[in-house]
């Protein structure tokens, strides 16, 4: 079926959508309330079944051209002893194809460049919605794509569920040399992870409690194993990024508000369009499992593909939306609470305990 849509954010989750609806047919729109794009460089991990949903949509050989694969790489203590190996070789083996990373920046052009390949997808900045239900009344439906702050969510869920605060803070950067290890370090009550991202690049993060200032960073990693120490050194603070861990609490008891009617046929003063949530606005979470981006895009490749096979009309559209909730709600709050309780377990000042469980795990 086709139809007229609205996306509220052009971040990942926003921009996948878009594309999905157009390549459906749907008439669409995408309003983000920034002047401009964020394009940091953090690096996203691309599990093999989000690369097929690229596919599915058309940028999977975009996101190929700079994602290099990840591979070989440890959990470790600050000394630099290997505890474990993470399951990289394991997904690779079962999927056929490696886990990826690439930056923000270049997921972001590729999904730019696979709307603009239509030539007919308004993409309007500066666009703040206050107003959902008025947006919605115009439209066959709409998308919240706009982030753990959602202003789609809030109008059509209330404020029960929100950002919530795990009380730490995650500083990332790129430095311009490539790290000789890759992995994660854990240490008491923070830890520190090294990835490739580019040749010639390496991608860091760093999770330590929230009063940690720039100018403690680095003596928070000092003593820790080699590269950490030099990664931090070799990377200007003034391009550090530093964000509050936060996750969407309570989980939704839906992704889905569904009034169906065409907008045509909706009374003055009644509910108006149906609305799906996409991506941060559905379920944030910490980055522990590296599955944001993931998540998101796998959430706009389902959410298109129920409405693409849908039959016409507002019974249609229902029906589709009922089936993207069964798909991906479930999975998605499993895959939240997975990344929650892992930051937990691995900020823990309980290093010797957490480090024994650690070393049972699979090589």
């Amino acid at each position: 079926m086709t139809g007229t849509a609205t996306v509220v954010g052009a971040g990942i989750g926003g921009l996948a959508t878009a594309i999905g609806l157009r390549r459906a047919g749907w008439t669409v729109t995408v309003l983000e309330r920034r002047t401009e794009l964020e394009r940091y460089g953090a690096a996203f991990g691309i599990h093999p079944t989000a690369q097929s949903a690229l596919d599915r949509l058309g940028v999977g050989d975009a996101l190929r051209d700079h994602a290099v694969p990840y591979r070989d790489a440890h959990i470790r203590t600050p000394a630099g002893r290997p505890l474990a190996r993470l399951p990289l070789e394991r997904i690779e083996s079962k999927a056929g194809r490696p886990e990826l990373l690439i930056s923000r920046t270049y997921l972001l052009d590729a999904l730019l460049a696979g709307l603009d390949a239509f030539g007919d997808v308004p993409l309007q900045l500066g666009e703040r919605v206050t107003d959902v239900d008025a947006l919605a009344a115009g439209q066959d439906l709409v998308i919240g794509a706009d982030g753990i702050r959602s202003a789609v969510r809030t109008a059509r869920f209330g404020d029960r569920s929100g950002p919530r605060r795990v009380g730490t803070v995650a500083w990332i950067g790129i430095a311009d040399f490539e790290s000789p290890v890759h992995g994660e370090t854990w240490g008491s009550g923070r830890f520190f992870g090294l990835t490739p991202v580019e040749p010639g690049r390496t991608n860091w993060y760093a999770t330590v409690p929230e009063a940690t200032t720039a100018e403690e960073l680095r003596a928070s990693f000092t003593g820790w194993h080699d590269p950490i120490p030099r990664i931090l050194d070799a990377t200007d603070p003034a391009t550090w990024i530093r964000y509050e861990m936060r996750h969407l609490y309570p989980a939704l008891p839906s992704f889905v508000s569904a009034d169906a009617r065409p907008a045509s046929r909706v009374p003055t003063g009644a509910r108006p369009a149906p609305v799906a949530l996409v991506g941060d606005a559905a379920h944030a979470m910490t980055p522990n499992l590296g599955q944001g981006a993931c998540t998101a895009i796998l959430d706009a490749d389902a959410l298109t593909r129920a409405l693409a096979a849908a039959p016409p009309g507002p019974a249609g559209i229902a029906g589709a939306l009922r089936a993207y909730d069964a798909e991906r709600r479930r999975s998605a709050q499993r895959t939240a609470f997975g990344s929650r309780t892992l930051h937990r377990f691995m900020s823990t000042e309980r290093t010797r305990l957490r480090d024994a469980a650690v070393r049972l795990l699979p090589g």
